[in-house]
């Protein structure tokens, strides 16, 4: 099938990833009323996706609207959208805006690129927005769209609020737009560093509180974790020159707690299968996705370190995940350095 067979004039919005946060948002932007092109790397998966008309490795029970596509041809896909979406995990971030640079060449300057990727990569330390100004110079319209969502709600068409942050204010009303349902809420924000930010540290942090509660250390410990963790996070986006302001918003304190507190969550059970004795390598055959958490933690981590910004619970995570320290022994040196930390504004 053409990837044009039964497109209109309506908005034409391109999805790259079809995982299961990609397909969720290729099937919202499809219920808001626009016309949706769906592509993953995966051709046998693509097609199978054609054929069944859902995604069911990643998404299963969410049926596709008859105006989401999917297609396995990229350069036919990108010559034929309006809009540009990338959901892909953060290592792959950097591969597939080169693709995009590639194939568009001279089209650069009028493309309005929009992502759900969340994290820095991890060989520079970079955000998305960063590797974009970077790679592709000539795009101007640019955001990234972020949580607190779970993939699986917003493809069942459960109630849900985001937040969009772009590189300007039409840019970011007007994707919030393309986006918005009556159940689907995107508010907007100009503060793009500190909704990546918050994208990108909340999955290291959903790792802890997952330890915790595998622990068996209870209500109280995971409430003190999600909070010190949200000082941190604040402390990091402020030094990269974040707004204080979106900390406690949607795209911080939002995606931290649902984040943290739910076993939709692929890092938060991550955390609980570390706890229980599993090796990261078992845990993460055993969820079956790309845990972000695992990377997060190391990238947060080495840029706390750059930036001098203290980090005591991301450090624990990165000891664990990263030097495969016994999860019981890492509690126990946290809980040391927060007695020796003085006042609880630290």
């Amino acid at each position: 099938m053409s990837t044009t067979d039964n497109m209109t004039n309506t908005p034409r919005v391109l999805v790259l990833g079809a995982g299961s946060w990609g397909t969720a948002l290729a099937i919202q932007l499809a219920r808001a009323d626009n016309d949706v092109l769906l592509w993953g790397r995966d051709a046998a998966h693509c097609q199978t996706m054609m054929q069944d008309r859902t995604n069911e490795r990643y998404l299963p029970g969410s049926v596709f609207p008859d105006n989401l596509k999917v297609t396995k041809d990229l350069e036919q896909a990108l010559a034929v959208s309006d809009y540009i979406l990338i959901s892909v995990p953060s290592h792959a971030f950097r591969d597939v805006l080169l693709q995009i640079k590639q194939m568009l060449g001279d089209r650069l300057s009028s493309v309005k690129l929009c992502w759900a990727t969340k994290g820095f990569e991890l060989s520079t330390g970079s955000l998305p927005h960063q590797l974009v100004q970077q790679l592709l110079p000539e795009c101007h319209d640019y955001a990234v769209v972020s949580g607190p969502t779970f993939a699986l709600e917003v493809g069942m068409g459960l109630p849900t609020a985001i937040t969009v942050a772009g590189s300007n204010e039409l840019w970011s009303s007007e994707l919030a737009n393309l986006l918005r349902t009556k159940i689907f809420i995107a508010y907007t924000s100009q503060d793009i560093v500190g909704v990546e930010i918050g994208g990108a540290v909340k999955n290291a942090l959903a790792i802890g509180a997952g330890l915790s509660d595998g622990l068996g250390f209870g209500a109280n410990a995971r409430i003190a974790l999600i909070n010190r963790g949200l000082r941190e996070l604040s402390r990091l986006g402020v030094a990269m020159g974040a707004s204080p302001e979106t900390f406690v918003g949607l795209a911080g304190m939002g995606d931290l707690v649902l984040t943290c507190t739910d076993n939709q969550s692929r890092n938060r059970r991550m955390g609980l299968a570390l706890a229980a004795g599993s090796s990261i390598e078992e845990a993460a055959q055993e969820i079956g996705q790309v845990v972000e958490g695992i990377g997060a933690a190391r990238a947060v981590y080495e840029q706390a370190q750059r930036l001098n910004v203290r980090m005591p619970i991301i450090e624990q995570i990165y000891r664990i995940v990263v030097d495969g320290v016994n999860p019981q022994d890492a509690v126990e040196a946290l809980l040391n350095k927060e007695l020796s930390a003085g006042a609880e504004h630290g």
